[in-house]
């Protein structure tokens, strides 16, 4: 049994009244190049920007501020760590940070809709003592630093252990409770994780609520959905047979019905915000293979998972109807990685945005350098520079490639990483 969530305010009207579900079944497996349906701000300066992780407190707050007996000595330590981060970034030319809002069905803002994130005190829902958001913006806009809002869309929760369902039970009785127990019939199982099924139009709506509450609350300059959408690891299929039965009329197969239904996400937030707000852009950072050429005369030439086959993303379909304003491919790879060259992806992108006003941005796999792999030997290679120095040079020459993404913030801190930072620093510092 499930009661409603009791939200109020425009933002949450705003959002329903603008999210829709009419799109018809895709009919062909190739999408066709369309025009871009919404205008974008051109000759920006290139993003140098970082994924800032705060699911399992990645990289930031710091597990040792996490301390329920002493409130305000947690709050000083988050917001000192926070500022000696921003001020780090700050010296080494970043100049936008993809912050992690919502690492699962909780907030790390004020939430009328989410309960507060268990990151910041320990517990899911116990008000942290400020508003880490709210602090974030502040703080980097203070330094010239864009901030993005990062979520996860249907992660409800890290793991199925007893103790977290118990805990998430637990926010019945508060305000505002855990999706988990209000729309229990929302939730299903993908690997260890308990997730949203994409397949339920209510859920959609959801999602865009969350999305419209940071949008009209909070001045970000922009939102970002990463590559979580039908599975959390490879294989970790949810089981929505029964919501393909309800919902999946007319589809030749379950496949293009799961493409359909994170089409219509997609189609909904963009929607919103640009309706809430125009100038907050609005991105996607998926896997970083669209499809394989031995799937799709359109794909790339790799041999990697690819997000419209494994997570039912038509990433490059989005990019050509102008739902986004930029696209973010994780290209995690070397030069030298045969199976999905650096090179030969970021090309393909590039040729994918280029008769689009969709910007470019690539996201390179700093938590690789300094890291032996017997696969991808040259992230080692005299600290992992040249490697980084290859994959920068390209973003730079490619006009269609408008910024980097670093991923992650904390892997700036370690030690396999200090000959790449300081190169980073001397190529982007002012």
């Amino acid at each position: 049994m499930t009661r409603k969530v009791k939200t109020s305010g425009a933002f949450v009207i705003a959002a329903m009244l603008l999210a829709s579900c009419s799109s018809k079944p895709p009919v062909s497996l190739v999408t066709p190049v369309t025009k871009q349906t919404h205008p974008t701000s051109q000759n920006k300066e290139p993003v140098r920007g970082v994924w800032l992780a705060t699911v399992s407190r990645l990289d930031w707050p710091p597990v040792a501020s996490v301390n329920p007996n002493n409130a305000s000595t947690r709050v000083s330590q988050q917001q000192q760590a926070l500022k000696n981060k921003l001020d780090n970034l700050k010296s080494l030319g970043i100049n936008t940070v993809f912050f992690q809002i919502k690492p699962d069905a909780t907030a790390l803002w004020q939430s009328k809709i989410l309960p507060w994130s268990d990151v910041l005190t320990g517990k899911i829902g116990e008000d942290p003592g400020y508003d880490p958001l709210q602090f974030m913006l502040d703080e980097a806009h203070k330094r010239g630093i864009k901030v993005h809002a990062w979520l996860n869309p249907y992660r409800v929760s890290t793991n199925t252990k007893p103790s977290t369902v118990a805990e998430l039970n637990n926010t019945l009785s508060e305000q505002p409770p855990s999706v988990f127990v209000l729309h229990r019939d929302w939730i299903r199982t993908s690997g260890d994780r308990y997730v949203l099924d994409p397949g339920i139009p209510e859920v959609r709506d959801w999602i865009t609520s969350v999305v419209a509450e940071v949008v009209s609350r909070y001045d970000v300059d922009g939102v970002q959905f990463d590559d979580y959408f039908y599975t959390e690891s490879p294989g970790s299929f949810i089981n929505d047979n029964p919501t393909f039965q309800k919902y999946g009329q007319g589809f030749d197969s379950k496949a293009d019905w799961r493409r359909h239904n994170t089409q219509q996400l997609i189609e909904q937030v963009s929607r919103t915000i640009k309706q809430l707000k125009p100038g907050v852009e609005f991105g996607v950072s998926p896997a970083g293979v669209w499809r394989n050429r031995s799937f799709d005369p359109a794909g790339s030439d790799t041999r990697g998972a690819a997000a419209y086959d494994e997570s039912f993303a038509d990433t490059r379909k989005w990019v050509q109807q102008g739902l986004l304003d930029y696209i973010a491919p994780q290209l995690y790879w070397p030069f030298a990685r045969d199976a999905a060259r650096y090179d030969v992806l970021a090309k393909w992108w590039a040729d994918v945005v280029k008769p689009t006003n969709t910007r470019l941005y690539i996201g390179v796999a700093l938590y690789k350098v300094g890291e032996p792999s017997r696969k991808e030997p040259d992230w080692t290679v005299n600290g992992g520079v040249p490697e980084l120095k290859k994959q920068l040079d390209l973003n730079e020459s490619l006009p269609q490639i408008s910024g980097t993404i670093l991923f992650r913030e904390n892997n700036l801190n370690q030690p396999q990483t200090r000959e790449a930072v300081s190169y980073l620093k001397n190529r982007w510092g002012s």
